[in-house]
């Protein structure tokens, strides 16, 4: 199956063309390569309202899965852990925990990151990092488990406790 995607970069810097959107390049690339399908990408400033409208976009544009990059540490300014819990219906906070854990192996700072995960309608929301190294490690340490998270969050598979 080959699902969809967007990526969401939320960057004051970025959003008025201060820096190159390196992150949202490195998840792009990735997830191409694993047979995922781009159908949506912005950069929006690190406010609260646009993240929101951006990843209602997101998901009414058909991604089933959608990567926010950015705006998860400790600036007064990042605030995508907060406009994406004011989304998503559903918290999956092992995600974000399997993200920090790995991650957290390389970096202790990972577990600096306030990023979320949850489920909003039929797409499943992931924070990231703002780094483009970060979020490649981020990406790896839940590649294994995503075609299966989504195929159920799809109603693909029916069983969430089956290994693949």
């Amino acid at each position: 199956m080959n699902f969809t995607f967007a990526v969401i970069t939320c960057s004051d810097k970025a959003s008025k063309g201060e820096r190159e959107d390196l992150s949202a390049k490195v998840l792009i690339d990735i997830l191409s390569s694993q047979g995922f399908i781009n159908v949506f990408y912005k950069i929006v400033p690190d406010e609260k309202e646009m993240i929101k409208e951006a990843i209602v976009q997101a998901q009414k544009s058909g991604a089933n899965l959608i990567l926010t990059t950015g705006g998860t540490g400790f600036y007064k300014r990042d605030v995508t852990p907060e406009a994406t819990l004011e989304i998503v219906e559903k918290q999956t906070p092992g995600i974000s925990e399997l993200i920090r854990y790995e991650t957290g192996k390389i970096n202790k700072r990972s577990y600096l990151s306030r990023a979320v995960s949850g489920i909003y309608k039929n797409s499943l929301i992931i924070n990231l990092p703002g780094s483009p190294k970060a979020v490649k490690e981020c990406l790896e340490a839940v590649l294994p488990i995503l075609e299966h998270g989504l195929n159920i969050l799809l109603e693909n598979e029916k069983e969430c406790g089956s290994e693949s």
